[in-house]
């Protein structure tokens, strides 16, 4: 397979605030090509979490440790997903109609609602994650950003713009059935490389909850925005942490 490192880094520099030794050229549609590699880039921050992992734990309990985990990737990732995910709540909150939807979502403020979900997202994917058995722990870390990473692509690709203007527009307008295959096949063979039959479901169920979800932002305000795609991550982040926790039979609460 033909990797194209320079649309592999233009996702780098998109998802993540790491910063680059070298500077990226970037087109008009580079963007949405670079999409294709969506997943390879959750699979980077997974080996950070990893490495991370393995040298949290030769000082710290578990408990403090994969609570230093959940920060170091929105710290990582700039918080992008995180204010998508308060701005969408907000909105879901304000319960009008299209344009009062689009209106909260872009405010830059966060109101409670938005506080709320950023808490119990935040709480959510830690608990999640520290009930995860030792024996599949690093598998995990791999899996959950590279899942997230690859909701995004679904999310994008065949979505309509509920605006014209934002990240969401520029990554729409660039995107399309070759990188959603691509990103799809990256994503489905390291899931099942890493984690096997739970890889397969995990995939399954983000495909699944991304669907729904980009069915009903275009029945609600008639497309997708960047911070609903957002949005999406943070929901699949903590879906397929859960899904493997339900699967390993733990109970998700019991330290």
């Amino acid at each position: 397979m033909y990797v194209d490192l320079r649309l592999f880094f233009i996702a780098i520099q998109f998802l993540t605030i790491i910063p680059l030794p070298f500077s990226v050229r970037c087109g008009e549609k580079d963007l949405g090509r670079s999409l294709a590699y969506f997943p390879l880039a959750g699979l980077a921050l997974g080996a950070l979490l990893v490495g991370l992992n393995y040298l949290l734990s030769l000082v710290l309990p578990r408990m403090v440790v994969d609570l230093l985990l959940v920060t170091t990737l929105a710290a990582v990732t700039g918080i992008l997903h995180l204010d998508g995910l308060a701005d969408v709540c907000d909105a879901l909150a304000a319960r009008g109609d299209r344009e009062r939807f689009l209106k909260v979502m872009k405010d830059s403020h966060i109101g409670a609602a938005g506080a709320v979900g950023l808490v119990l997202a935040l709480l959510l994917k830690y608990a999640a994650l520290l009930s995860i058995p030792v024996s599949l722990k690093q598998q995990v870390l791999f899996c959950f950003p590279l899942l997230a990473r690859f909701a995004q692509v679904l999310m994008i690709v065949g979505a309509r713009q509920a605006r014209s203007d934002g990240l969401g527009s520029v990554m729409i307008s660039g995107a399309g059935w070759p990188q959603l295959i691509l990103a799809a096949m990256t994503t489905l063979a390291a899931a099942l490389l890493l984690m096997g039959l739970r890889g397969l479901w995990v995939f399954v169920a983000v495909c699944l909850l991304t669907w729904a979800l980009k069915a009903w932002f275009h029945r609600k305000i008639g497309g997708i925005t960047g911070d609903i795609i957002g949005f999406a991550s943070e929901l699949n982040e903590i879906l397929s942490l859960l899904i493997v926790v339900a699967l390993s039979g733990q109970k998700v609460f019991s330290l």
